[in-house]
């Protein structure tokens, strides 16, 4: 019988946290973790194919058991496909929709020129992490998509804050990119050279 975290009712990135903290303690084996919601489900996975493990999904009565095994049948690390077309991995966080301090109409404009010409630029970064109010930028109605979908086109990792979009009750409406947890943002951040909006 595998392992049992039982991460159900947590909040991001508890669930990615603790499946990391018991993976990080052997050298291979089977866990089990359980979440209650599709985010966390997702978030999981996400690690567990960042780490090469391997994993099946069961729902059932409601609650997500994700199956995981460390040791066996490896994946090739997804850190070889890392798309650098520069020496380093460069990484832009948006921590908010508009760009900038002062009138609120002016920022939203200055945004929306910085993502069009980011999208036509030469150099342009490997993610793309949205926070807080930049989480509006991904939904829609969102005055940016296009620009956001040429760069995604161009290759750009686009993730989102799940506590961000649940925090302005906006997760339904997300258009572009993927929706990620606080861990795997650190994880990114501290391995990418950050510019942050």
């Amino acid at each position: 019988m595998s392992n049992i975290i039982n991460c159900k009712g947590m909040n991001c990135p508890l669930p990615v946290v603790n499946t990391k903290k018991y993976f990080d303690t052997i050298e291979k084996g089977i866990s089990t973790t359980i979440v209650d919601n599709e985010v966390a489900k997702n978030n999981i996975i996400k690690f567990v194919e960042n780490s090469g493990f391997k994993y099946e999904v069961e729902e059932r009565d409601g609650l997500y058991h994700i199956l995981i095994t460390k040791g066996e049948g490896i994946k090739e690390d997804k850190s070889s496909e890392v798309k650098e077309s520069n020496d380093e991995i460069f990484t832009i966080v948006v921590g908010s929709d508009k760009l900038g301090n002062g009138d609120d109409d002016l920022g939203i404009a200055l945004m929306k020129s910085y993502l069009f010409a980011l999208s036509e630029a030469e150099k342009i970064p490997n993610n793309l992490i949205f926070l807080n109010s930049g989480v509006k930028l991904v939904v829609e109605g969102s005055l940016v998509l296009d620009s956001l979908e040429k760069l995604q086109q161009r290759g750009v990792e686009i993730q989102s804050c799940g506590l961000c979009l649940d925090f302005y009750k906006i997760k339904d409406s997300l258009r572009i990119g993927e929706i990620t947890n606080m861990y795997a943002i650190i994880e990114i951040m501290n391995n990418s050279k950050t510019i942050k909006l």
